[in-house]
């Protein structure tokens, strides 16, 4: 028996832990109270990191399917890597080859952001193809907050988080830090943090269509109708800025615009909208300007509507005009050990450089929004996708139209998935490249360290060794870049291919010691070796803007054309009809997208798949609690069980995200064996935001 120090790098939290290892198993796992960012924390996930790793669904070996014929069923058999990775070269470069570079289309998925090998080399391989046909859970999730950021700051990543340990009011739209410990804040032990909070004599204020796990724990909560978030927003800033509650950084120009721009979104006009009292509006406006250090926070449910956009911004600009960002107790910057953003080895980000082919939906940062993927395989024509490749992703589960989608990915012509799981996504492929798993690899948090509460730095080496015959992400990526390239008839420029190559040719820490010891922090991969927790680099700093803009001129714009022309669309928004109910997701702490439903660890006990739906609404149309219903939107219709409750506001139904797992009877995994249906087969990939971001919240249903 011994101990390892490692990390959970499942969700953003990335929280440290303690593990006991036996017989080359993990026999427990605990927080780690040394960890300077976690100290201690620990969610059910990360409890559940080993069955992972000991999961005997999990791939090990590159596999592919053998298709059905008259007398035998479709079937999957075990192959050698050099084979597999030469069928999966064959297979994309056939098709560049045959049909251009666009035939080609590329999923990412969630836990990409989550792995250094993907970052440093996933990223390569996906730069290596030319088509524009590029997608990821980004369009599904942040998309309106990188858009913001690029707009305000000048790069997608430059988002202020706020400072949860020293703030004395705490404003959240959308967003449920006790089920997520946070997101785009990494924010482990929010409880805590949030009884300091109020130990200290704050207050948190939560503005959500659920009485979500963060709500109920809420100094206040106001219900607010799904997808009206941005009338509200925006009253708060009228106030704030007709009644003298201003003070901007004198960086900040637009002021005079914007309160002209904004002049028909009243308090009144917003209760109309959203439910929201108006009074109440007023006095949370005056307490924000007033407050010692205040931090408004939008997260999944601002972001994932028709106006995430307007959503996002408001959030940014509600914390510059009142002074609140840059400040201690506000929204500030992280200083990382290794800073992707101030380096520019993550790209400021560009939006509507191009336009997909059939509805002409625009990208950004060379994505373009995964609810056009679809039509994009079954529209004929010049571009027409043909082939997929899937970086561990599963967007028949995770996109809007999921059912459809899935229908779609059976005419491909070629796909293929890197992934650790024969999934609903992954059962297309015709080949599966296994990567090792989260405690198989080492791992430096290249991402999620720009967005925590604290400045901390740590490096986590494998916990186990991986088998003789097993592959690292950034392996796969390495050499299936190099098949692929020598099987392309338009090969990329030389200048390009060898500016690849090298980027490709160092392990992923080999290029973390590197750039901590060519970067400021003075932290080196040696030291962090020898202090596994990880090295506590202090609290979040003030005075960094307006140096660190990215700007021209390094001035923030209050008032992007985009939102600007986004305003008016708001002003038309209508609501349901009469008998429709607005449907939202939901998450839960035992949960991780739309994976790890295959460890009775986090499954067991009581179920979570339920609608969710209030009392008064079961009553109007003659249901009982616990009945199975069907819920229909425009583009699905799905039954299962419901459960009533007044947790959810009136004229609002709840479907948690990442369940449905079962696909046409096929066992994917004992994850099929989980009760529950896909959101995402009643979400409507026709509604998007102006960023391109699908429109998830506040789709339109019925309920029989």
């Amino acid at each position: 028996m011994e101990t390892r120090l490692a990390v959970c790098n499942l969700c953003e939290a990335t929280c440290g832990l303690i593990l006991t290892i036996e017989d080359g198993r993990v026999s427990s796992v605990r927080g780690n109270p040394d960890d300077p960012l976690s100290r201690g924390h620990i969610c059910p996930k990360g409890v559940a990191i080993g069955d992972v790793h000991a999961d005997p669904d999990r791939l090990r070996r590159p596999v592919r399917r053998i298709r059905a014929t008259d007398s035998t069923p479709e079937r999957w058999e075990e192959i050698d890597w050099d084979t597999a990775l030469d069928l999966v070269a064959d297979g994309l470069a056939g098709v560049i080859n045959e049909h251009g570079d666009d035939a080609l289309a590329i999923y990412l998925g969630n836990p990409n952001a989550h792995s250094l090998g993907a970052m440093t080399h996933g990223v390569g391989l996906v730069q290596t193809f030319r088509t524009r046909n590029k997608f990821s859970a980004t369009s599904c999730d942040q998309l309106p907050h990188q858009l913001v950021a690029m707009l305000l700051y000048g790069h997608q990543l430059l988002l202020p988080v706020p400072d949860i340990d020293r703030t004395s009011l705490f404003l959240v739209f959308g967003a449920n830090p006790m089920a997520s410990n946070g997101s785009l804040m990494t924010v482990p032990d929010f409880p805590a943090r949030l009884r300091a909070l109020q130990a200290r004599g704050g207050r948190m204020v939560v503005v959500d269509p659920r009485r979500t796990e963060t709500a109920r724990v809420a100094d206040e909560h106001l219900f607010v109708r799904p997808g009206t978030d941005a009338w509200v927003l925006l009253a708060l800033l009228h106030t704030v800025l007709t009644e003298d509650l201003a003070g901007p950084a004198a960086y900040v120009d637009g002021l005079d615009r914007l309160v002209e721009s904004i002049s028909e979104f009243t308090p009144e006009a917003a209760e109309r909208a959203s439910g929201v009292p108006a009074d109440t509006i007023r006095r949370i406006a005056h307490e924000l300007a007033a407050a010692d250090g205040a931090a408004v926070y939008g997260r999944m449910g601002v972001s994932t509507q028709e106006f995430g956009l307007v959503c996002q911004w408001a959030v940014q600009v509600l914390n510059l005009v009142t002074g609140n960002t840059d400040r201690v107790g506000g929204t500030m910057l992280t200083s990382p050990a290794i800073d992707a953003v101030g380096r520019r080895m993550l790209g400021p980000g560009h939006y509507d450089a191009w336009r997909s082919r059939v509805r002409e939906a625009p990208e950004f940062g060379g994505e373009l929004p995964v609810a056009v993927l679809r039509e994009e395989i079954e529209t004929p024509g010049s571009g027409q996708v043909r082939a997929l490749l899937t970086l561990a992703g599963n967007p028949v589960l995770s996109t809007p139209d999921g059912a459809a989608l899935d229908r779609a990915l059976s005419d491909l012509d070629f796909c293929a998935a890197i992934d650790i799981y024969l999934n609903e996504t992954t059962r297309h492929a015709d080949v599966i490249l296994p990567p090792t798993s989260h405690l198989e690899r080492d791992h430096y948090d290249l991402v999620f360290h720009l967005l925590a509460v604290r400045n901390t730095a740590r490096f986590a080496p494998a916990v186990f060794e991986r088998d003789k015959d097993q592959w690292h992400d950034w392996e796969i990526a390495r050499e299936l870049h190099r098949r692929v390239v020598r099987r392309l008839r338009r090969k990329p420029a030389l200048a390009k291919r060898l500016v690849d190559a090298a980027r490709l040719r160092f392990s992923p820490t080999f290029l973390v010691g590197m750039l901590l010891r060519t970067g400021r922090s003075g932290v080196t991969i040696t030291e962090l070796r020898r202090r596994p927790e990880g090295v506590d680099l202090g609290p979040l700093q003030p005075d960094q803007l307006p140096r660190r803009l990215q700007t021209a001129e390094r001035r923030i714009d209050l008032l992007p054309t985009l939102v600007l022309d986004d305003l008016t669309r708001l002003r038309t928004q209508t609501q349901p009809a009469g008998d429709e109910l607005l449907l939202i997701g939901r998450r839960h702490q035992r949960d991780c997208n739309s994976w790890m439903h295959n460890t009775e660890r986090l499954t067991k006990g009581r179920a979570r798949h339920h609608l969710l739906m209030h009392p008064s609404d079961l009553d109007a149309r003659g249901l009982v609690d616990g009945a199975t219903v069907t819920v229909t939107s425009r583009v699905g219709k799905v039954e299962v069980e419901v459960r009533a409750t007044e947790d959810v506001m009136p004229g609002v139904v709840s479907l948690p995200h990442g369940y449905g797992h079962q696909r046409d009877g096929v066992r994917l995994s004992v994850a099929a064996s989980v009760p529950g249906v896909s959101i995402n087969d009643l979400t409507d990939p026709d509604r998007l935001d102006v960023s391109g971001n699908a429109a998830l919240s506040g789709v339109p249903v019925r309920v029989s």
